[in-house]
């Protein structure tokens, strides 16, 4: 069972837009993501090489994360520009957070171009301990939640 789910509602559509007309100039800038769970949290990290760190924006509404990030280059009067390769502008990604996981206590970092975010899994989903009442005594046994 995923707990962290990847939403753009529109990237299938950017997709199939592509590669009906054959390039990719039409597609909104995105950048890569990986995302694992490690323990009693999810890590996702994105790549966003050459990004000013005060750009970067992170906001939870409901069980959406949305990360935007901007990367600008502007020629300086004088250049004589040799190549302009690069992607620049506006990037934003939207991530599904599954309710299995705690949206309040989020951290992010950012280092080396790359943002990582923390997000822990809620208490609620985690496996806890039962005691079940029996003739002669208690036993506890091991239960857990699941949420779909």
């Amino acid at each position: 069972m995923s707990m962290l789910l990847k939403f753009d509602p529109f990237r299938d559509f950017d997709r199939m837009f592509d590669q009906a007309i054959g390039n990719g100039l039409t597609r909104r800038p995105s950048f890569p993501m990986d995302a694992y769970r490690r323990g009693d949290a999810f890590i996702v990290h994105f790549d966003l090489p050459g990004v000013d760190p005060d750009s970067i924006d992170l906001e939870v509404e409901r069980n959406v994360l949305t990360v935007t990030a901007q990367r600008r280059w502007e020629p300086q009067e004088g250049d004589d520009v040799i190549a302009n390769e690069r992607v620049q502008g506006s990037f934003r990604r939207q991530l599904l957070l599954g309710d299995s996981l705690n949206s309040d206590s989020i951290t992010a970092s950012y280092e080396n171009g790359v943002l990582t975010l923390t997000v822990p899994i809620a208490e609620k989903a985690k496996p806890r301990k039962v005691e079940i009442q029996r003739q002669g005594g208690k036993q506890a046994i091991e239960a857990s939640t699941s949420s779909n």
